[in-house]
């Protein structure tokens, strides 16, 4: 899973997010940030608030008192397989490096390529997201 940071980037640099059973997020604030949830229609759902912005609802937390909070406030973490789908055909290649992490190869708008590198997969994907987008 990639850091909330990096997440955070990439939500700054345009990735938009349609929430989905299966996605992880986290709640941007000091008491939650390390905390990951994930999206299920038994745990998790996206619901419509009184103002019609999208909520994410908690569904039968006996454990805390969060029933649900608004898309805004909460950060996607997406998974490698998302992060790659965001790439699209700026996506080359990933490969696992000789001596540890991961290298991903991206096509550049302007001609040629770029490699980015990082210890696991989800990072270099992310990093190369990050470059694909301009952030």
């Amino acid at each position: 899973m990639i850091d909330i940071d990096v997440a955070r980037r990439l939500r700054d640099a345009g990735l938009a997010w349609e929430p989905a059973d299966g996605d992880l997020f986290a709640i941007d604030n000091a008491q939650l940030r390390e905390e990951s949830f994930m999206l299920s229609s038994m745990v998790v759902e996206v619901g419509r608030g009184r103002s019609g912005t999208r909520l994410l609802r908690f569904n039968g937390t006996t454990e805390w008192a969060l029933d649900s909070v608004e898309q805004a406030e909460a950060v996607w973490l997406p998974r490698a397989d998302q992060l790659r789908e965001a790439l699209g055909g700026a996506f080359i290649a990933l490969r696992r490096r000789e001596h540890g992490g991961h290298v991903v190869e991206l096509r550049l708008a302007g001609g040629g390529s770029r490699e980015i590198a990082a210890p696991r997969a989800e990072d270099a994907l992310a990093g190369a997201l990050l470059v694909h987008l301009g952030g």
